[in-house]
């Protein structure tokens, strides 16, 4: 049997202002010419279906229309629920259209939505687990969480090789996944969040499991010995992104387990690509040409004088042009001009004087700060 596996969609993203829902369908349409192209059984799409928990409605409209196409070819869809997802929106008309191949689990419902399908080898159980947050699963943390799910759906005795039940089992679910604790790499864009270790699960708690198909970890890699992968997101979705090759998963079961992953290059209908230079050799035709002008840009420019109006300058040869920074101002970025508590302990003209000098790189002049410290006055004194 051949999978394909993906996940963290994030259908309707927008990034620095762009709507990514072109790309998106680029992307997933690449998908759907994989899957016939590999002539794969199923497809796996691990979680973060959405961006968000309430779609725009052009974002359901893709989705619908993808799954329209699967649901034409005859391949089986597994799909949950993630950390960004809606579980009733994600899994609404589920029942229906698990009728039509699309399986779908949304909301925990005490019991993990299990799926077996046959091969030449035999039975396949696909264990679908939702992102569930603890106190949903009568939890303290996430990986009690995923302790209680799975005893909750073992049903069988164990086999000779100690794994429960009968046949091959993969497993589909969207945590923060840990080996021995052991941290997966994330890219800057990712946002999560680990309090104590909350949020961690163990690896190990998925030893019964031929292959886990995770999401939630837009960078693809493998965690610890077994056959536990992320797939990554299809589509970068940060320019900390730029250096990531984006693939899915084409996975092989034999009679044993895992046969073969092999990991298939997507090609997105925009780069994400950083620039360096200065204002008037970046728009320099060799350099525009030099690659697709459409990509999404990050432009790092190291003038040292004021510029005017530097986007709308790039943005003239390069339309996509999604940030621009001054490197002048790096140093003071970088070290930061303040922590959050020393910000409290300001007085408003000092800050904005720090405010000033982060972006224009030099302190402001007397009137400026006369200015700002008669209107700070002001407002102190009619308590604002």
């Amino acid at each position: 049997m051949k999978f394909v596996h993906t996940g963290d969609l994030h259908i309707g993203k927008i990034v620095n202002g762009f709507s990514m829902l072109e790309d998106q369908r680029h992307i997933l349409q690449q998908i759907y010419e994989l899957t016939q192209e590999e002539k794969a059984d199923a497809l796996v799409i691990a979680g973060d279906i959405y961006d968000r928990a309430i779609p725009p409605a052009e974002a359901v409209v893709l989705l619908n229309d993808f799954l329209t196409d699967m649901v034409r070819t005859g391949i089986p869809v597994f799909m949950i629920s993630g950390n960004h997802d809606s579980p009733e929106r994600i899994g609404f008309a589920g029942k229906i259209l698990e009728q039509n191949g699309i399986h779908i689990a949304g909301v925990y419902e005490k019991r993990l939505k299990q799926v077996k399908v046959m091969d030449g080898y035999g039975e396949i159980t696909f264990v679908l687990m939702p992102f569930v947050k603890p106190a949903a699963a009568g939890a303290k943390s996430s990986g009690e969480a995923v302790e209680h799910m799975l005893s909750a759906q073992v049903n069988g005795k164990e086999d000779k090789e100690g794994k429960t039940g009968a046949g091959r089992k993969v497993l589909i679910t969207h945590y923060f996944v840990t080996d021995n604790g052991r941290e997966p790499e994330l890219s800057d864009g990712e946002t999560t969040v680990h309090v104590g270790g909350l949020d961690n699960v163990e690896a190990s708690l998925f030893a019964d499991f031929d292959y886990v198909a995770l999401g939630h970890i837009h960078k693809p890699q493998k965690i610890g010995e077994g056959e536990i992968y992320y797939a990554g997101a299809p589509l970068a979705y940060s320019f900390s992104e730029t250096g990531q090759k984006k693939t899915v998963n084409l996975v092989e079961l034999d009679g044993n387990g895992v046969a073969s992953v092999k990991r298939i290059p997507l090609k997105p209908l925009h780069e994400m690509r950083k620039i360096r230079g200065r204002l008037e050799e970046l728009i320099k035709p060799e350099i525009v040409e030099a690659a697709d002008a459409e990509d999404y840009i990050r432009a790092e420019l190291t003038d040292e004088e004021e510029l005017i109006d530097p986007i709308g300058t790039l943005r003239s040869v390069y339309p996509n042009i999604m940030q621009i920074v001054l490197t002048k101002n790096e140093k003071r970025e970088e070290t930061g001009y303040t922590s959050r508590l020393e910000e409290k302990r300001k007085s408003i003209p000092e800050l904005f004087e720090g405010f000033y000098e982060m972006i224009r790189g030099e302190k402001p002049d007397e009137e400026r700060m006369k200015v700002v410290k008669e209107a700070a006055e002001e407002a102190e004194e009619m308590n604002l």
